[in-house]
Formats: C-alpha cells, sequence, structure tokens
C-alpha cells in the first residue's frame, strides 16, 4: 500500500495536474521516496527529474538550474531507492533497471500524473530511457541530459582517457601507469578513480573551474553521501537488459538531447549515438560545458528546455 505524506491534494475534474509546491515523502514498494514539487502554479505536464550515479542526489540540481525551469514549467524531483534523500532497499542487492523503473512508474501513478517529461542526467538518462520504453504513453516529451549507456567498456574508455587528458604532474603519471596494467578498463578505471585527487575530478568533470567550485561547494553543503550500492549491484549484474541503443530506435516521442563539448564522463559520441538512434529528437551541444552545463550553462540550457517545452514537435 502507497502512503504519501505532504503537500498533495486530489485533482478536480477541471485539473489536469494537481500538484502542490513542497517537500514530502511517498511510500512505493516498501521504500520511502524524497520528492518535491516547485513552479506547480504553471500547471504544465511536470519535468521528472531523474538524477544520475547511479546513486546520486538531486541537491545541486535544485540549487541552480531549478530554480529558472520552475519560473516556466512544474517541476517534480524525486530520488532514487538509496540515493540522497531517500531509504535505502533492506537488502543491498535490491537495486535493478526494471526495479528502478517500477518505483517511479507507481509513483506516477500515486500521484495521478498522466504524463510525466522525464529530464534524465548522466545515469539518469539512461534510466529515462528505459522508462520511456517501459511505459510510452505516459511520457509526453523527453529530455536526456549527457545520457549513459549499459555499454561498462565504452564508458570505462572514455572516462579512462578524460582523466588522462586533464591530469598533472605525478597524477597523470600514475594514471598512465595504471592505464598501462594487464586488465580490463573497467578495473582500471576503478584504480583511477581512487587516485584522481580533488582538482583533478574537478577538471575531468567541468570546463569552468568556477562552476567546478559551485558544484564541490553544493556537494558538501547538502552533506549528502553517495553510497556506491547502487553503482555496485548493477555492475554485478554485467549487461542489465539487451542494448540499449537497439531499443530506443521504437520511441518515437519529441525528445531532446543535450551534450557537453568536453564531456569526459560520458562522451560526446555516446550522447550523438542516442541521438542518431531516436525517431524524433534534436541534438543541442553546449560549447562551453563538460558534463553538466545545467551548472556551466544554465542560461542557455533553460532557453533551450523553454523552447522544446512549447513546440509541438520536432
Amino acid at each position: 500500500m502507497h502512503t504519501i505524506a505532504g503537500s498533495v491534494r486530489m485533482a478536480t475534474s477541471s485539473e489536469r495536474y494537481f500538484l502542490r509546491n513542497g517537500e514530502f515523502r511517498i511510500k512505493i514498494n516498501d521504500i520511502l521516496h524524497w520528492c518535491r514539487v516547485a513552479g506547480a502554479e504553471n500547471r504544465t505536464a511536470p519535468i521528472v527529474v531523474v538524477h544520475g550515479g547511479p546513486g546520486g542526489n538531486l541537491y545541486n540540481f535544485e540549487q541552480t538550474i531549478g530554480p529558472r525551469l520552475k519560473e516556466f514549467s512544474t517541476i517534480f524531483y524525486y530520488e532514487q531507492r538509496g540515493s540522497g534523500r531517500s531509504e535505502p532497499p533492506k537488502e543491498p542487492d535490491d537495486y535493478s533497471i526494471p526495479t528502478l523503473v517500477d518505483d517511479l512508474e507507481k509513483i506516477c501513478l500515486d500521484l495521478g500524473l498522466e504524463q510525466i517529461i522525464p529530464l534524465g542526467f548522466s545515469f539518469g538518462g539512461e534510466l529515462a530511457l528505459e522508462y520511456t520504453l517501459a511505459h510510452p504513453n505516459r511520457v509526453k516529451k523527453l529530455i536526456l541530459q549527457a545520457p549513459s549507456i549499459d555499454d561498462q567498456k565504452r564508458i570505462a574508455c572514455t572516462q579512462l582517457y578524460g582523466f588522462k587528458s586533464v591530469a598533472r604532474g605525478e597524477t597523470r603519471r600514475k594514471i598512465q601507469r595504471c592505464i598501462e596494467e594487464k586488465s580490463t578498463p573497467e578495473e582500471q578505471l576503478e584504480k583511477v578513480w581512487e587516485i584522481a585527487n580533488t582538482e583533478t575530478v574537478d577538471r575531468f568533470l567541468f570546463h569552468n573551474p568556477e562552476a567546478a567550485r559551485v558544484n564541490r561547494r553544493l556537494w558538501e553543503e547538502s552533506g549528502l553521501v553517495n553510497t556506491g550500492d547502487m553503482h555496485r549491484a548493477l555492475l554485478r549484474q554485467k549487461r542489465r537488459l539487451p542494448d540499449l541503443l537497439d531499443r530506443i530506435t521504437s520511441i518515437d516521442v519529441p525528445s531532446l538531447v543535450l551534450a557537453g563539448l568536453y564531456d569526459r564522463n560520458v562522451g560526446l559520441e555516446i550522447c550523438r549515438d542516442i541521438y542518431s538512434q531516436l525517431q524524433d529528437a534534436k541534438l543541442v551541444i553546449f560549447n562551453d560545458s563538460a558534463h553538466f552545463p545545467d551548472i556551466e550553462e544554465t542560461g542557455k540550457y533553460s532557453r533551450v528546455i523553454r523552447e522544446f517545452l512549447s513546440t509541438e514537435g520536432l
């Protein structure tokens, strides 16, 4: 049984969307999920923000691009099981793509959301694609920011090259030695993440140093920690589902793919591949951004999404 805490009310016959602004928690599949609504006064199909990680959170998104988006759209934030301010499952392995998709679908059902606009970033982009495949009639439009795919070797190679390109001094030499080891790219990447210092990670994720500082300050301010449980559980599942790039050719809803030119985490080519496989898509490249154009180019990011939402098709 689902239970809702917070400011949610039933819709009248004259209302299409009935969310109220505020923070609340909703119990879905025995997990208490943290949720928040902003911009409800716009009475639009809600943009449902699907965070990355796996196991990340939405705090930084709320504080940076969130205030701009709520000026013209209803924004629905929720954090996935075991992520951010949501409860973890009782079993540390109770994470899978079908389970995460089902969590989101039951949230929509419980709140009476007939149609949504998923906005998935990084791993959240992959999850948003999987949700759209599972529930195409629920999705009005689709927004993907630096979306990943379930190809761990390809992602690992992209990140290894990215780290090497931004590392300096002894850190760069350690990364180079790690890459030369006789091990898989995935194993090498795990070591590189341990080797990389704060400055290297910031250069890896951001093109603009000031944006990196803002991001890190918000990380610290939030007090939220990624336990890594979801990431490890998904990795143990190996290839989780049939190749995602092959399956998304059936998606025909208007879609917007957003990519930073300097993205070293997912890589621009994966974004291009996803864009080319979707039936009705537009690709926008942010020339002064890496993995987080929502933080590095907030003005352009907001304008692009507003224009996309205001058009009937692409």
